[in-house]
């Protein structure tokens, strides 16, 4: 094989899945630049600026799959929409953010390069944060909580053989059948996770095996005795006869927001872009499956109509009712003998709160969904600003 290189320091990686066809070829190499001292960095072909010398904020999302279509539904419905010129390119930016790059990525390189400084902020699992942030005290959780990507990583054994009354994970340790010369073998993608749970739930002897996607072929085909993957619902599992166990789960998972500690000291700007993302998500997804209720009632004053509102458990609202005078021109001369009631109610009380409203008066009652509930301050704001010592 020929090839001509470059008269500057390079580095060039290959993988090729046999020795006689070269299938894939990388290219990152380090060039320095005559008529400039800031180093560059070029990969397959495109060139970057080293990280620290960016001014750019990079928000990192993932590229494919269930979790990207989410992710930017959430961040429409945040008023934080992804404007992407041309599907096939994978950088884009939101208009709402000043100075703010969108960099689609898979998900585990989402957490590399916020480590690596090429991404300042990103959304992925909890689950990939984990596995692949390997506790790395640069990796802050912003948001804990997007309410979307619902799953647990957990352990599954086959419902059959000797696992048969396996039914937790003090069972499966105990077993004599593990030994040096033959262990329990595991089939899963979280090398970090997966020795590290197994050695804190008292597992000497256990092998793995490295392997993405239908894991859960792998007991009945003699490859593995078990398995530890995402399970979402778990009839995957079931259909394949296997079963997960008591004490079995290693960690549950949904969406998260996540930054670089020395992003968000350090590079200008992204601090306060974290703020703003963090208080829109928040307004956002405490609003979610909350609803306007708005009655018109008779009453003598406000206080009255205030304590026969409360006497009703569904009509308290967030912080109590607002209530004020309805003004009405009768006779000649303004008046007020109705009062409305404005209350904020959870969808699954909606109806109850209708009934109860009817019951003491309530009339001409109106309904509409919330978009955003905002805060004085949204409580993950100073629990950051804690986290980076600010």
């Amino acid at each position: 094989m020929s090839m001509f290189l470059q008269q500057c320091p390079s580095f060039f990686t290959f993988s090729s899945s046999s020795p006689s066809f070269l299938t894939q070829i990388s290219v990152k190499s380090t060039v320095l630049c005559c008529l400039s001292s800031s180093p560059l960095t070029v990969v397959n072909g495109n060139t970057e600026r080293r990280s620290s010398d960016r001014n750019e904020i990079r928000l990192g999302l993932p590229s494919k799959g269930r979790m990207a279509v989410d992710t930017l539904d959430l961040l429409k419905e945040c008023q934080l929409s992804v404007r992407q010129v041309n599907p096939r390119q994978y950088v884009a930016e939101i208009p709402q953010l000043s100075n703010m790059e969108v960099w689609f990525q898979r998900p585990k390189d989402i957490v590399r390069k916020l480590l690596s400084g090429d991404l300042d902020l990103g959304i992925v699992g909890l689950d990939t944060v984990t596995e692949y942030g390997q506790g790395n005290d640069d990796l802050i959780i912003v948001h804990d909580a997007l309410e979307y990507g619902e799953c647990r990583l957990s352990l599954a054994i086959p419902k059959y053989g000797i696992f048969e009354n396996v039914s937790s994970m003090k069972d499966l340790a105990q077993m004599p059948q593990w030994t040096v010369e033959r262990p329990l073998r595991v089939a899963t993608g979280f090398t970090y996770l997966g020795p590290k749970f197994m050695k804190e739930n008292g597992l000497k002897h256990v092998t793995f095996s490295t392997a993405d996607g239908a894991l859960e072929a792998a007991p009945a085909m003699g490859i593995a005795d078990a398995i530890l993957d995402l399970v979402s619902s778990g009839t995957t599992l079931r259909e394949n006869n296997l079963k997960e166990i008591e004490g079995g789960v290693v960690l549950e998972s949904q969406a998260v927001l996540v930054a670089s500690r020395k992003s968000l000291i350090h590079r200008k700007g992204a601090l306060d872009a974290t703020h703003e993302i963090l208080e829109r998500l928040e307004a956002h997804l405490r609003a979610v499956g909350q609803f306007t209720v708005t009655a018109n009632m008779r009453g003598s004053s406000a206080e009255e109509v205030a304590e026969r509102v409360l006497t009703q458990p569904s009509l308290s609202g967030l912080q109590g009712p607002t209530i004020s005078p309805v003004f009405c021109k009768r006779d000649g001369r303004v008046a007020a003998d109705y009062y409305a009631i404005v209350i904020c109610v959870p969808k699954k009380a909606l109806y109850k709160s209708v009934q109860q409203l009817r019951v003491i008066g309530g009339s001409g009652v109106l309904i509409s969904p919330l978009t955003y509930i905002f805060d004085e301050e949204t409580p993950r704001w100073p629990m950051l600003l804690s986290k980076l010592g600010l």
